[in-house]
Formats: structure tokens, sequence, C-alpha cells
């Protein structure tokens, strides 16, 4: 089969294999293909265990694989073969040096510039998918021109507005396109190219096009304002504790203000996943760089703020729990940064499993999909951690169960049935506010919501 395009994405994550399977199944005409080094994930993408759980990429990958759809670890080849090639690297923060612990740690995105440049033969268009700082398009530009070859590259931000656990509908059908580009001749034209890929599947109306500075920050911005909203909740939720007022009725009261909105104010142990630190830090480092140390100090806040809850979480727990969780087993149900997704990058589960395990308690861990990454995350702890498939065989001989992920399964449990096999008094710590709460305190169960008043036998 003649295709029209040849696309390749380098980076075959969270972000690259979805949205090419989508791009794919859009359009049929074109031939896709993702690209990494990592052996081990273009194999899992090859096979019917994917490397990543997203509700309706299976049936997708399924229609395009083998047919418009590929994945390789021959970069060069896919660099040489295709024109359009989207940059979807990892981007994570800096461990070491000048910005340590806030700046994005760029190298493998300049490896991936110095890739494209040596082996490119042909113009091509370069998408930054990946999360970049602003103005990184301008160091791309430098390195892949640093080479006199005679091929042409122009340089587009698209960047992903994706949720975890919703990624495929919000592909499918998305708030926005956003497209950045230089106003040039040749950046107005390969915007154009861009924006005929969307027009497959998404109304013109929702492709935004921009300059490439704006779209580059746009990212950032809308994360920032995400997790603002996060933060901003849970900074209620211990007054609302202290005064016996109720979050979820607050929450409620304040988000039926159209100005405001009632999406992102659900109060809980704080956010997690692979974006929203990671480019909060990134913007309070640039915020630095310029000076604006107002302006980072803002944005900070809302990480220190995140770190609070989880670290209230577990003295919530050791205080209702008489002041000692040694020797005590403690069932955590969930362990995904959210729902509808293995990903537990960041999740807030991470250090309350290891601040439990410093107060010595016994832990038991269970969740519908992320349970082998959890033992990649705390390979290292000390500490006993027991992981189970089962809820109800988890809360089996445990004091305390704790809810972390808002996995819609919990909703259902049969929790008379999870009360006999527990200790007395058997306590609940719902991290995410998502049980009945006043059937859990029927059945005997002590109830610790966030940001409402505790429910107590005693």
């Amino acid at each position: 089969m003649k295709f029209e395009k040849h696309i390749i994405c380098i980076g075959a994550g969270y972000v690259g294999g979805p949205t090419m399977a989508m791009i794919a199944y859009k359009c049929p005409r074109y031939k896709v293909t993702v690209v990494d080094t990592n052996h081990e994930r273009i194999a899992r993408w090859n096979s019917d265990e994917l490397p990543i759980y997203e509700p309706g990429l299976d049936e997708i990958i399924a229609a395009t694989r083998g047919k418009n759809l590929f994945f390789s670890t021959d970069i060069e080849r896919g660099i040489k073969e295709a024109k359009i090639i989207f940059v979807s690297v990892n981007t994570p923060t800096k461990t070491f040096g000048t910005g340590s612990g806030m700046a994005p740690d760029l190298q493998f995105w300049e490896k991936t510039a110095r890739q494209i440049r040596d082996n490119a033969e042909s113009d091509k268009i370069i998408v930054e998918k990946s999360t970049f700082p602003v103005r990184t398009a301008f160091a791309m530009e430098r390195i892949l021109s640093a080479t006199k070859t005679g091929v042409h590259f122009d340089i587009v931000s698209n960047p992903e507005f994706l949720a975890e656990g919703t990624a495929i509908a919000d592909l499918e059908t998305p708030d926005r396109v956003l497209v950045g580009s230089h106003e040039t001749p040749g950046g107005l034209r390969a915007r154009d190219e861009m924006v005929e890929i969307f027009l497959n599947w998404v109304p013109r109306e929702k492709i935004l096009t921009t300059n490439i500075w704006s779209s580059e920050l746009s990212k950032l911005v809308a994360n920032a304002f995400l997790a603002q909203r996060i933060s901003s909740i849970n900074s209620f939720t211990e007054l609302c504790e202290k005064t016996e007022a109720d979050i979820t009725e607050v929450a409620r009261a304040v988000g039926l203000d159209h100005r405001i909105g009632g999406t992102y104010l659900n109060a809980g142990i704080g956010f997690g996943g692979s974006c929203f630190k990671k480019d909060i830090l990134s913007l309070v480092y640039l915020c630095r760089h310029y000076g604006l140390d107002e302006v980072a100090d803002y944005w900070e806040g809302v990480v220190k703020i995140n770190e609070y809850q989880k670290e209230r979480f577990v003295l919530g727990i050791l205080n209702a729990m008489f002041d000692t969780l040694a020797g005590k087993r403690i069932c955590l149900f969930g362990f995904a940064f959210k729902a509808n997704t293995g990903d537990t990058r960041e999740s807030p589960a991470i250090y309350i499993t290891k601040r439990l395990c410093e107060e010595r308690a016994e832990l038991v861990i269970t969740d519908p999909r992320a349970l082998q990454n959890a033992e990649k995350d705390l390979e290292d702890i000390k500490g006993t951690v027991i992981y189970k498939n089962d809820p109800y065989d988890a809360a089996v001989s445990c004091d305390a169960v704790a809810v972390l992920t808002e996995w819609s399964l919990y909703r259902e449990l049969d929790y008379k049935k999870i009360y006999r096999v527990m200790n007395k008094p058997a306590f609940i710590f719902d991290g995410r506010n998502i049980l009945n709460h006043e059937k859990l305190f029927a059945i005997g169960f002590n109830v610790y919501p966030v940001g409402k008043p505790p429910m107590k036998h005693f």
C-alpha cells in the first residue's frame, strides 16, 4: 500500500504510544511508526500485553497494528523514511547539578535532536510532543542546524493535554489541539501540515494555532492551573476537619459558581503523575531564572501544599490509631496515582507507604493495575510489604484500610465481609472520599475521611 504520509514518533511511552495509535486509527492513509531504544517496551507494544493500561487502547491497537501502525527499535531507519517526526522522549526533573530538583533534565531530548540531525537525508518537520521548557525549540534549531548537510528542519510545538485514564477519549474528542510554529513561510507550511493531520477527525474550530513560544508555555501553565486547583481545595481540608465543615459540601457550593466550575475540586491526598509536580517545578525554575522570585514562590506553594497533604494523611492515621503503628497491619486500597491507569509515577501512595513503614507498620497493598509498578517503586524499602490482587484477601487480619486510589471497584466491595475479617477496632481512612461513610460507620468501622469530621465509636 502506498501511504500519503510517513510519520514517526521517537518515544513509546504514555504519550507517544496512545497518540500515534489514535493518528493511525483516524488516518489509515498514513504510515505511523513508534520507535524507542527500549527493546522490552517495543516488544510489549507488539504483543497482547501492552506496556501501559488505558481504557480503549487495546481495541485501537488491534485495529491498526501491522496495517498502518508499527513499533520498532530501528530509530535511524525511521528518521530517514519519515517526513514528520514527533519527539516524545522523557524529560524528568534533574537529580544532579544546577537546577537539581526543579529544572527538567533535557539530556534525552538533546540526544534525540542530534540523532535526527545525523540521520536525516531529506527535509523534516520536527514536532515537540513532550513537555518542554519554553524556548526549547530555539535550542533544538541550533542543534539541528549545527552541521551543513543541506537538510532543512521546521520545528512545531504540539503539546499533549491527555489525562491518564481518559487518554483515548481525550485524543478522540479533545478540548483543543494546539499547534505552535514560527511565523515564517516554512513555519506556516509546517503548521498547516500538522493541522491537516488533525482535521481528519478534529473540527477546525478546536485546532488552535499560535506562535511556538506560546504553545510551549501553554502546557506548563495548563498543568499549573490544574494542580493549583487540587492544592487549593486540599488546603481547606484541615480547616474543615477542625470546624466540622464538610469539604465535599464546600467544594460543591464553590464549584456551582460558573466562574470557578467543579472540576479538579475533589479533596484527597494530593496529586501525582508524571506531569503536575515536574511541570510546576520547571515553571518555578524558569521564573527564578528570569528573576521573578515572587511568581516562583507562589507556584512553589502549590507543590508544598501537595507534600503537606500527604504527610498530614499519615499523621492522621498515626493519631487515630492511638499514636503507634508499630506491628499494626494496614491495607492500602490502590497504589496508582489515579484510577484507570497502572502508572505510579509520583503517586502519593509511594510517600505514604514509606512513611508508614518508618512507623513500623506492616503493609498489604492491593491495586487492579499497578502492583507490578508498586513492587519496583518499593524494591528498596525497609519494612514488611505484601502485595495482593484480591482486596478481600488483602484486608484479612488488618487493623486499618486506607483508600489511596479512587478505583470504582472500591465503592462496590462488601464491607461487611471486610469488617468481619479485620482486627478490631477496625479503621477506614478514605483518602479519596469515595466511600459511603455512614454505611461504613453503621457496619462498625471508625471512619476518617479527608476534610470531614471523623466518625468514631469511641
